[in-house]
């Protein structure tokens, strides 16, 4: 076929391709699309199987529906088993307007509200709301089940709405 180049089921010639792909023939559209669609099942299988929870990592989530109005709230926050520590994630809804009022802060408390970790945000995120920022190497210590994750307002404080989550494993 000289003057030809095949790729896969699409055909064209150096003349008219001008490096582009022309459209496929009505026998390839089938095989491409049931290949995308195995593609997809493939992927969709192994994250199922990949998000199982194992020995060496689990996770738990909390949620809350509810807000503060001006507070800074945690409206989700998951807790991730990483050897013998934890990495928390918090997702905050703040009424950030910039510098002069922003979540400033997030705490990982157990029941008694010993803090088990400070998580310092250093900028406003007026742009970005709901956001979602993580803490890495908390320490939990045994026999505490459950953890509550608050979050910090600039200006006034702790006042949001805080989640409970279970700690993976207990």
């Amino acid at each position: 076929m000289r003057g030809h180049t095949m790729m896969g089921d699409y055909a064209t010639t150096r003349e008219s391709g001008k490096g582009r792909l022309p459209e496929p023939t009505s026998e390839a559209r089938p095989r491409w699309c049931m290949a995308l669609v195995a593609l997809i099942g493939v992927l969709v299988l192994t994250s199922c199987a990949l998000s199982g929870e194992s020995e060496q990592t689990a996770s738990t989530v909390g949620t809350t529906t509810s807000m503060v109005a001006g507070c800074a709230n945690v409206i989700e926050a998951a807790v991730d088993s990483s050897g013998d520590t934890y990495r928390v994630s918090a997702t905050i809804l703040s009424s950030d307007t910039g510098w002069e009022k922003y979540a400033d802060a997030w705490e990982v408390r157990t029941p008694d509200g010993t803090i088990l970790g400070t998580r310092i945000l250093a900028h406003p995120h007026v742009d970005e709301q709901p956001f979602i920022r993580s803490l890495d190497d908390v320490d939990i210590p045994e026999g505490v089940t459950d953890v509550e994750i608050a979050a910090r307002d600039l200006v006034a404080g702790f006042c949001g709405e805080t989640v409970s989550v279970t700690v993976p494993g207990r």
